[in-house]
């Protein structure tokens, strides 16, 4: 007779373990098995930014209630572990040469505060201006919320001193930062095992179904093939979501994205230890010589580069020494292959699209450091929302679909799953995660409508 098993978990990225450990410490289930072929948190979860956000995009303010009850549970671990994971809050730093995008910063500000983002504080140089509070390198308590909107030339330069003459305005958006997420993982993860989840290494070959729901589960692995008699099966696989989910016949509205980081050391210190998540956000061409230019415009695969590439660029610093910085200019829809394919100009291109913002970067230009290039794929919905609910199989459950905000959303939409799973109230914000909303024509018709799609 086949072992039995309370769920089935299937992905120990940080959606399979945020899940497993919301089982078994929260709702105390002492069956809860999690499946992976590959070490905990080694695909894509530790490949990301490590960032977090309250400040989200969109028509309404589900994803804004979302994060918010996910920073919540996120402070709260952080208290418990006494910050193991090295949580700050050190904030977004939105930077604009357009002065009609500083408008939309207003505009997007004052909407996001009434959708619960916190208080906008806007700041023109007038004496009846609010006070501008700045950050703080280390912790995230006692950190102001909400965000500034900085329009005023001698602020922007008394705080930030570092940004490129041509910003005209930047927006700090407070209750953001970001921590280690290989740390916040193995947290999670040595809690749930010590309330007794099991581990396993091996690969979801089938998941059994009798009477229209599910029975079991199938795998595989080095010590040979195992089978656990299960009634509840929860796809977490991150960027094997899609294959995944056809075990059950099922296909799900979500697709790929390849997204890279590049990284070196900061040798020359040109990079401010203590700088929030800079952004770059404007469009922008980047500034190459005529030779550059006509060589990059003779291949197919370099052509783009010649060519206005979108908003994005982004950076932080990382440790003593080192820089993280990444740009999605290159975001089509990509097949889920690995090794990843890694464009040899990568680290380039991003120090290039952030020179405007943060000029002491030009000097590794003429001789570019030795990089380190990694990352993984954003397996996402057509607008960016995550799926926290039951499939159409009975039994069988989805968490995934977290793009990029893995690391931020999954405590959060871990609640939700286990939710569904367990029977428990759900939030008000529920049916905004669930895949039944692409079932409601009003629904599909207000995608249409939507001008942001979520990413940076």
């Amino acid at each position: 007779m086949n072992p039995s098993a309370e769920v089935v978990i299937c992905g120990a990225g940080i959606a399979g373990i945020s899940l497993a450990h919301e089982l078994a410490r929260v709702h105390g289930m002492r069956r809860v098995v999690l499946i992976d072929e590959r070490p905990p948190l080694t695909l894509t979860s530790d490949k990301s930014s490590e960032a977090y956000r309250n400040w989200w995009p969109g028509p309404d303010d589900a994803m804004i209630r979302l994060m918010n009850r996910s920073i919540d549970l996120l402070e709260d671990l952080s208290r418990a572990s006494g910050n193991r994971f090295l949580m700050n809050r050190r904030g977004y730093l939105w930077c604009t040469a357009d002065p009609i995008r500083a408008e939309d910063y207003r505009e997007h500000g004052l909407k996001a505060a009434a959708e619960g983002a916190g208080e906008l504080r806007i700041h023109t140089g007038r004496m009846s201006d609010p006070d501008y509070r700045p950050h703080t390198a280390h912790g995230w308590v006692d950190q102001p919320e909400g965000a500034d909107l900085i329009l005023e030339d001698m602020l922007l330069q008394q705080a930030f001193p570092w940004l490129g003459r041509e910003v005209f305005a930047a927006l700090h958006t407070r209750r953001c930062g970001w921590l280690s997420g290989q740390q916040l993982g193995m947290e999670l993860l040595e809690r749930a095992r010590a309330a007794g989840v099991e581990l396993i290494e091996g690969r979801v070959e089938a998941v059994e179904t009798a009477g229209g729901r599910v029975a079991g589960v199938r795998i595989s692995g080095r010590s040979g093939n195992r089978a656990f008699a299960t009634g509840r099966f929860v796809n977490a696989a991150g960027p094997m979501l899609a294959p995944v989910a056809r075990l059950l016949g099922i296909e799900l509205p979500v697709f790929s994205e390849l997204h890279l980081k590049t990284s070196f050391e900061d040798h020359l210190g040109v990079v401010p230890r203590d700088l929030p998540l800079l952004i770059w956000d404007d469009p922008q061409r980047l500034d190459w010589t005529p030779e550059e230019r006509a060589a990059l415009a003779e291949s197919a695969a370099t052509r783009r580069l010649t060519e206005t590439l979108p908003a994005g660029a982004h950076m932080r610093p990382e440790g003593r020494r080192h820089v993280l910085l990444l740009w999605p200019y290159h975001t089509a829809a990509a097949p889920e292959t690995f090794p990843l394919a890694i464009p040899d100009e990568y680290t380039e291109i991003c120090l290039r699209g952030l020179t405007r913002v943060l000029p002491g970067l030009e000097a590794y230009l003429d001789r570019l450091p030795k990089p380190y290039v990694d990352g993984g794929y954003y397996t996402r919905t057509r607008e960016n929302r995550p799926l926290a609910c039951p499939l159409p199989v009975e039994g069988a459950f989805v968490h995934g679909a977290l793009s990029g905000f893995g690391l931020m959303a999954s405590a959060a939409t871990a609640e939700l799953c286990a939710a569904h799973i367990t029977g428990g109230a759900l939030p008000d914000h529920a049916p905004a995660f669930d895949l039944t909303r692409y079932d409601d024509p009003a629904y599909l018709t207000r995608l249409e409508a939507w001008g942001e799609d979520g990413q940076l």
